[in-house]
């Protein structure tokens, strides 16, 4: 059977994306072993498909990253994302560049676009740079305006028309894929005279469930994982804000409130995890706190602890919750995706306890550890075979 060429774009900021798309090509390949996938990233996840030996186009090299503009455009823990977009645009023009000269010297069979919105956008404006069947990839749908500001409440209508109109970029021949379930996306207009989110995805989408690069059955038994990475009996708190330098200020605040919970558990053991963006030697904490740079499958350490802090991000706090662990989350301030559209999957779901960094002190989070730790999970599991569902649809766009 003659070989498939298959371009997939890993798209969005940070490292959440990167393992499901993974997980996706795993599933392809399985499926379909005549499939010859190539990749287009950012880093940080480009060094993640490099150590993976996967092969990255030459101009991956020019791919940027939305972890530049998304820091860029931070302030401390708040994250605005229209600030984002309006910072992003050099970035996607840059990106859009880099498809155009792939896809003029290679010939593609189809394309995968996981959250490559400038991608989107561009099809949007110009059609012809669509020759091959298409799979776009999201997990929310729609921005929301998170201050009074008369111009953030603008642009964000703005957005979500040009979103409202994402549908007509795809064909039959063509797909628009959700990870996540339905339920997961707010039943409430994108603005004035545009469609209710839920209704928009219910029409145009396909839902394919949760995507995990484990299986979470292989991680019940918290004691053996916890020996199996080194860890002793003593309880454990893993503090991670992902793949941007984001969140050096939470981590700080969970090194302030570590002496204060130690006091009532003494053999309270705390890991923080920096990853790949956010230098270990910039985080001022206690010397009796653990400091790491990237963690590779840091999931597994999230199987071991008895509680996790995190920020708010759609994936982490997924696996958190396939693994039945207690933790304790904080959206980014501002980031409308993680406070609203994670917050409102993870209340679904029952998972996990809110927590606001710029109403949290070191005491009340210390308190928190205290209440939450080695706490008993009721919330029910949740399916994870949305990598074989995407990757089914996928095959038959090929």
């Amino acid at each position: 059977m003659a070989a498939k060429k298959v371009l997939f774009i890993s798209g969005s900021f940070g490292l959440g994306h990167i393992f499901r798309d993974l997980a996706i090509a795993n599933q392809l390949r399985q499926q379909r072993p005549e499939i010859r996938l190539s990749w287009m990233a950012g880093d940080p996840a480009r060094g993640v498909l490099e150590k993976a030996n996967e092969n990255l186009l030459p101009e991956a090299a020019i791919y940027t990253s939305d972890s530049v503009p998304a820091e860029n455009a931070a302030r401390g823990v708040r994250l605005n994302l229209l600030r984002y977009t309006l910072n992003a645009r050099k970035h996607w023009a840059q990106n859009v560049k880099a498809f155009i000269q792939a896809t003029e010297r290679e010939r593609f069979d189809c394309v995968i676009a996981d959250e490559a919105y400038e991608l989107a956008v561009a099809i949007l404006k110009n059609p012809r740079l669509k020759k091959f069947p298409f799979a776009f990839i999201y997990d929310f749908v729609g921005l929301d305006s998170m201050t009074w500001n008369p111009l953030e409440k603008l642009g964000i209508y703005y957005w979500n028309r040009v979103w409202a109109q994402d549908y007509t970029i795809a064909s039959e021949r063509d797909a628009l894929l959700f990870v996540g379930e339905l339920e997961d996306i707010p039943d409430r207009p994108m603005g004035p005279g545009l469609p209710s989110r839920q209704e928009h995805a219910r029409r145009h989408y396909r839902c394919v469930g949760y995507i995990l690069p484990f299986d979470p059955s292989d991680y019940r038994d918290t004691a053996t994982v916890k020996h199996s990475l080194g860890y002793g009996d003593e309880p454990l708190v893993i503090c991670s804000v992902g793949g941007t330098s984001i969140g050096r200020e939470l981590l700080e605040l969970c090194g302030r409130a570590f002496p204060i919970a130690s006091q009532q558990v003494p053999t309270l053991r705390m890991v923080m995890v920096c990853g790949p963006r956010l230098a270990t030697a910039s985080v001022r904490v206690p010397a009796e706190v653990e400091i790491r740079g990237y963690v590779p499958q840091l999931y597994e350490h999230l199987a071991a602890c008895d509680l996790a802090i995190v920020q708010g991000g759609g994936t982490i706090t997924l696996e958190l919750t396939a693994l039945r662990r207690p933790f304790l989350f904080f959206p980014r301030e501002g980031d409308c995706e993680q406070e609203i559209a994670v917050a409102g999957r993870l209340a679904r779901h029952g998972a996990g306890v809110r927590m606001s960094y710029s109403e949290t002190t070191p005491e009340s989070l210390a308190e928190a550890i205290l209440v939450n730790l080695g706490r008993e999970i009721k919330y029910p599991p949740i399916p994870t075979d949305g990598a074989q569902r995407a990757a089914e649809i996928i095959s038959a766009l090929i």
